[in-house]
């Protein structure tokens, strides 16, 4: 008899301390897994991921602008001299020798102005692209402030911006700047200053200056005819948004961060972090 009491102590012992260890994994809060970068929760189909603040500083959302500038490591260091690497020029010129970019967003726009060509658009040219800081300073000082940015507050320095122009005329007037008008959004560009924006952007309409956001952003923004400015600051009053781009779901989520936090992601399913360079990120969710 007692054998038999000793041997169900025993079990009730064991199956209590699983049932607590079994919460504690719940909660996140598993031993093992307390330095892991990736945490299990409740939900099914979620867990969180650990985000750093830097998470703030990267990704292809990133506001520079007068007031917000480029994040210390967050410049193209993988741009290369078009010149040099003739490889990447396919169906667009580059105005000089010095035209620099990423492999990355020259892909991004060689599929862009491949599907130009297929509307009969084909007269491309690059007139700028990376800017390192000296290169920036030295433009700052010849077209001055209500032109152009400081070192360090453009985003040339930052490298997802790039000045297209076209061989047939301004890109006011051609069939060029018509063109990416239209349909840059359906690539991931935006029209980073048009004219009727100038007293959010702080810059003078520039219509040969593209900057890469990547879809949906750039759907919405064409949508509700937004800034980058503008976005940002109505994902951080919707906190979360829904949208349908070319029969994809997307659901975009804000969240502030102020130090390392956790924040909800699919546990089977494709999504981007991109912070803002102000006070958060984004989460956007491919579903």
């Amino acid at each position: 008899m007692k054998k038999w009491f000793l041997w169900l102590v025993i079990l009730l012992l064991l199956g209590y301390g699983y049932a607590q260890h079994k919460q504690k994994i719940i909660n996140g809060k598993s031993p093992e897994e307390g330095n892991q970068a990736q945490e299990v929760i409740s939900q099914q189909n979620e867990h969180t991921i650990k985000v750093t603040k830097a998470q703030i500083y990267k990704g292809n959302l990133l506001l520079v602008n007068k007031d917000h500038p480029v994040p210390s490591g967050a410049e193209a260091s993988d741009a290369v001299n078009l010149f040099q690497h003739k490889e990447l020029l396919k169906g667009f010129i580059v105005l000089d020798n010095s035209i620099q970019l990423s492999p990355s967003l020259v892909q991004k726009f060689s599929t862009m102005i491949g599907a130009a060509a297929n509307d009969g658009v084909s007269r491309f040219i690059i007139s700028s692209g990376y800017r390192d800081n000296k290169q920036q300073d030295q433009l700052y000082q010849q077209m001055g402030a209500d032109y152009a940015l400081p070192a360090g507050y453009s985003e040339h320095n930052l490298g997802l911006s790039l000045d297209i122009g076209s061989t047939q005329g301004e890109m006011s007037q051609a069939p060029e700047g018509k063109w990416l008008n239209k349909n840059a959004w359906r690539h991931g560009f935006i029209l980073r200053y048009p004219s009727d924006k100038t007293a959010i952007t702080g810059i003078q309409s520039e219509p040969w200056h593209f900057r890469y956001v990547g879809l949906p952003h750039s759907a919405i923004m064409q949508e509700k005819n937004f800034v980058l400015e503008e976005y940002l600051d109505y994902l951080k009053e919707h906190k979360t948004i829904t949208t349908t781009v070319n029969q994809q779901t997307y659901e975009i989520s804000y969240y502030p961060v102020s130090k390392n936090t956790t924040i909800p992601v699919p546990v089977n399913g494709r999504y981007e972090i991109s912070g803002n360079n102000m006070d958060g990120i984004i989460v956007t969710v491919y579903s």
